[in-house]
Parts: C-alpha cells; structure tokens; sequence
C-alpha cells in the first residue's frame, strides 16, 4: 500500500463541538456502567502515553520521557511511570474467533448455501451432503460438533426444525446483550469507524469510504419503516460482501493485512433544538437540501421532489 499524504490536522477549539457529540453516548454507557470520571482519567492518561510513546517516535530516534510529556501535556514523573507497558494489543476471544469463523462459512460456502444464498438448515451428521459436523470440522478439528451445537442452542445462535434439522437464527448475526461477543465487536467496530474517519480528516486525500443517508422530522412510524428497510438491504449487502471475501480467501496465500466492512442504523426521537443544532454537510462535500425558508428540496438535491412541509434529506460525506 502507498503511503497516505498527511495534511494540517484541524485545529483543536474546532474539535470540542463534534467530540461531546462522539463522547456523549460513550459517557451514558460508562455511568451506567459504572465507570467514574477518575478511572477513565487514569484509562485516557495510560493510554496517552501509550500513543505518544508508539505512535509519534521520530524515525531513528529513540522516544524520552521529555517529548512524550510534551506531546501529552502529562508530567514527566507520571510518563516515566506509565511508559514501557508494550503496545496494546486487541486479541480476540476464542470463543468469538470460533464461532464468527463457522457463522462466516456456514453463510457464504456453497456448499452450506441454498440457490439464494441463504444458509442451509443441516441434518447433524451426514455422509453423502452438507451436514453440521462437516461444517464444523471444515473449520476446526480441535471441538467436537456435539459441544458447539449444544453452546449454539444455549445461546440461542441455531434451532432445531420439525425434521431435526440445525437452523441458523437471527441470533447468530447479533451477539447477546452485554456478553463478551458483543463487548469485543463494540469495541473492534467502533475503532475501526473512527480510526477510518479520523484517517481521512488527516490524509490529504480521504482514503476510506465513510458515508450515511439521513432525513430529520420524520413521523415515528415512518422512521421504523425505514429501518425494518435498511436492515433488509444491510444483510444483503453483508452477505454478499461475506460470500466474495469467503471465496477470495480460498485461494490468497494469507498475510498481515485486515479489512473490515461493516454497516450501521440508527434512528431516535430527537428533539427539535437538537436537529437545529445537528452539523451540516458542507455543499462542496456532498448534495444536500438548500438551508433556506424553501418549502422543498430542490429535485436535484434529492431522488425525488418532496411536498411542502415534508423533511429534508441530508447526505453525510
């Protein structure tokens, strides 16, 4: 890969605004949690230090206590406490590396695939077609099939037909609320949303697509017709993009890179201050409706011409 063109970062006053926003929801979560302001004063001065040491070395140079407190603004004495402690390192749990690698095959293999794409429901054993232990085995031959259908029915992730057949649920795409699943996917998905951000505000040429569809002021009922719709296309473009990376993997020699795709969907009841104060996208970035006391968007600015009254919508670049 070439190497990115860094530019100016945007200055730090122009960042307070849109880091509360980021901020907040992770703040809920933290007081919920339990997480007080000075245990999250100790994680953020840690993990300071952490970047600076790792992240900001100059070429050739070994980092000092001295320029790791000026980058971070922390004081010497505590850098020199908390440096050393190795770069952190993400890995991923054994149970969620297992199941999302027999989920991934099970929903993306042909052979475990109907005409449709969709995962087949397996009988347990079989020797002449697809079954669940040959699924199983095809990934690892360090579990039995028996223990990972029994952990998958506890779970939730599979059920069992009329014919005794194993049926991948709809659970099996959402890990369970709070558990360890769910709480590494949290973690992995929203560093790698950000870290893709943050990239293209930094790089001279945004590298990582990073977009969104948005309309404000909808009626309630329209705005969860809207999501049962986005879900529908989200799962297809997710299974679509599984089933080629599944198929391209075959075949790749392997190496140290990773790719991710990933989709989300939000909707809330916002109150009307907050979507008057929600930023804009700016023109040059992306088509939007006009700003002005128009009645409606122009045609140009949306797929389709909208009756007076009626929200606007608004793309994010």
């Amino acid at each position: 890969m070439s190497e990115p063109n860094p530019r100016l970062p945007p200055d730090a006053g122009a960042l307070q605004a849109p880091l509360a926003r980021l901020l907040r929801p992770l703040v809920r979560l933290f007081v919920r949690s339990g997480i007080t302001f000075p245990a999250l004063t100790d994680l953020l001065r840690e993990l300071y230090v952490n970047v600076a040491e790792y992240d900001f070395a100059l070429p050739g140079k070994d980092q000092t206590d001295s320029r790791v407190s000026l980058l971070t603004g922390i004081h010497r004495k505590e850098v020199r406490r908390l440096r050393g402690a190795g770069a952190p390192v993400s890995a991923v749990p054994a149970s969620v590396s297992r199941t999302s690698r027999i989920i991934a095959r099970w929903i993306a293999a042909p052979d475990f695939t109907d005409a449709d794409g969709r995962p087949r429901a397996l009988p347990r054993a079989g020797e002449d077609g697809p079954s669940f232990e040959g699924l199983v085995a095809s990934v690892t031959r360090d579990l039995r099939p028996r223990a990972v259908l029994d952990e998958w029915l506890d779970r939730g992730l599979v059920t069992l037909d009329d014919a005794d057949r194993i049926v991948l649920s709809e659970a099996a795409f959402v890990p369970g609320g709070g558990g360890t699943q769910q709480l590494y996917y949290f973690g992995r998905n929203l560093h790698d949303h950000i870290a893709a951000a943050v990239a293209n505000i930094l790089e001279e040429k945004p590298r990582f697509l990073e977009r969104a569809v948005h309309y404000d002021g909808l009626s309630p009922a329209l705005a969860r017709r809207l999501e049962t719709r986005a879900r529908e296309i989200a799962m297809d473009a997710l299974q679509q993009a599984n089933r080629e990376a599944h198929a391209a993997c075959e075949t790749d020699p392997g190496g140290d890179a990773r790719w991710n795709f990933g989709i989300y969907i939000y909707a809330e009841d916002a109150p009307r201050a907050q979507q008057e104060d929600a930023p804009r996208a700016r023109e040059e970035d992306a088509p939007r409706a006009r700003e002005e006391d128009a009645p409606r968007a122009r045609e140009e600015d949306a797929p389709r011409a909208r009756k007076a009254g009626r929200p606007r919508p608004e793309a994010k670049a």
